[in-house]
């Protein structure tokens, strides 16, 4: 996989990630806070929703740093091993 294809593979996780949010009534504030929009029902999903995009978007800050890095082989099969143990 390229760089283009990783850039794009990016975009493409934090856009839906962004629409997932909206679609479960997740807002920013003018300070870029979020907050919940909704019933109390959807707050466990949302909670939960939440928590699945901290960990894409710490799996993006990973595979940014693998892309830009110029680390080693060994190193760079570390960091993927790593990320298949996360949940």
């Amino acid at each position: 996989m390229g760089p283009f294809e990783m850039v794009i593979g990016i975009v493409l996780i934090v856009t839906i990630g962004g629409i997932i949010k909206a679609k479960h009534g997740i807002r920013r504030d003018n300070k870029g806070n979020e907050y919940f929009v909704g019933n109390a029902a959807d707050k466990e999903e949302t909670k939960a929703l939440l928590a699945e995009i901290r960990a894409l978007k710490e799996r993006i800050q990973v595979l940014e740093r693998i892309a830009t890095d110029g680390n080693r082989a060994a190193t760079l099969d570390e960091q993927i091993e790593r990320l298949r143990d996360r949940p």
